[in-house]
């Protein structure tokens, strides 16, 4: 048998694209390259996530009692709703970054102007609010007792609520002093003390008979233990060490240090991503109007940065989902 060879085209050649045969150039080509690079990054994290959320599924915090906070509804509880806000947000800037695209393929400056102006808007906006919901959750709102395991208790009453250690705790007449390098052969770091002590918990829980213990164990129901008054005065004398406020990358009063890492490392590389999108933003908007690419007779510029919009908004749908919803 022999082969048959369809050859096209009045010159006899089998391929006739020529040196672009997708239609794209050289900039919006090396764009897409950079997305799929920065997509496989954004997979190897959000895989090692969920791995990680696998290996200590019994003690992994749940967001809906860690995201709570919202602007000037301070001690409402408000499970997701700022989250779910900054999202909204995000997506409406690419919906107004597609709408100035479109008005640049139409040569009309003055949307183009008013659409990346908002885009930029957009943006900036979610990254102030990441800022302010790491703050909260840098500086928490009830804290919890570290065990020698390395887990945490967190303090309910009766009712199921969670009760702040600033409730539970009472004075103690011994001043708390804190070590400092003149004080002890060793120093290296850590000097600064948690505002409230055990002893100063421990004397509270006991002397209050409403508060209980809760471990970050889950029932067959998917929530968190709660101990019984015998069993939580067991712990709290048997098992704690100390106190937390807030996270950071080795304590965190929501459940285990390993969700605060993954949360600060991947929602803030996330935040780089927008954060450096937003200042792109800002040069393209001052090029549209000194009618940089009107003389160049078209916006194509403002398409590729398009792109990599689009993909900084599909990422945190990612991340939000892995974060947030599941």
């Amino acid at each position: 048998m022999e082969a048959t060879v369809v050859r096209t085209g009045t010159e006899g050649k089998t391929w006739g694209g020529g040196n672009q045969p997708l239609g794209a150039s050289y900039g919006k080509l090396m764009m897409w390259f950079f997305i799929l690079s920065d997509a496989l990054t954004f997979s190897g994290f959000l895989a090692a996530y969920g791995f990680s959320r696998f290996k200590f599924i019994d003690s992994w915090p749940i967001a809906d009692e860690v995201f709570t906070h919202f602007p000037f509804l301070h001690g409402i509880d408000a499970p997701m709703y700022y989250v779910a806000l900054m999202t909204f947000i995000l997506i409406f800037s690419s919906v107004t970054m597609v709408l100035a695209v479109d008005a640049g393929h139409h040569m009309n400056k003055s949307k183009v102007t008013i659409y990346m102006f908002l885009t930029i808007i957009g943006g900036a906006v979610f990254v102030g609010s990441q800022a302010w919901e790491w703050k909260n959750f840098i500086s928490g709102e009830y804290g919890a007792l570290t065990t020698k395991g390395g887990n945490i208790l967190q303090v309910l009453n009766t009712d199921g609520e969670r009760v702040a250690l600033s409730e539970v705790a009472v004075p103690m007449g011994r001043d708390r002093v804190e070590h400092e390098s003149n004080t002890g052969i060793w120093f290296d770091q850590g000097e600064t003390l948690p505002t409230y002590n055990l002893e100063q918990i421990k004397a509270g829980f006991m002397a209050n008979e409403d508060l209980l213990l809760r471990t970050q164990i889950l029932t067959e129901d998917g929530e968190k233990t709660i101990l019984t008054r015998e069993e939580s005065l067991a712990k709290l004398n048997k098992d704690a060490i100390g106190t937390v406020e807030g996270a950071n990358l080795s304590e965190n009063e929501y459940g285990t240090p390993l969700f605060a890492d993954f949360f600060f490392f991947i929602t803030g590389f996330h935040g780089f991503h927008v954060f450096s999108g937003v200042l792109i933003n800002i040069i393209i908007f001052f090029n549209v109007i000194i009618g940089t690419y009107e003389r160049r007779g078209s916006y194509e510029m403002v398409e590729k940065v398009g792109l990599y919009w689009h993909f900084v908004d599909l990422v945190w749908v990612f991340v939000f989902t892995f974060f947030y919803l599941v």
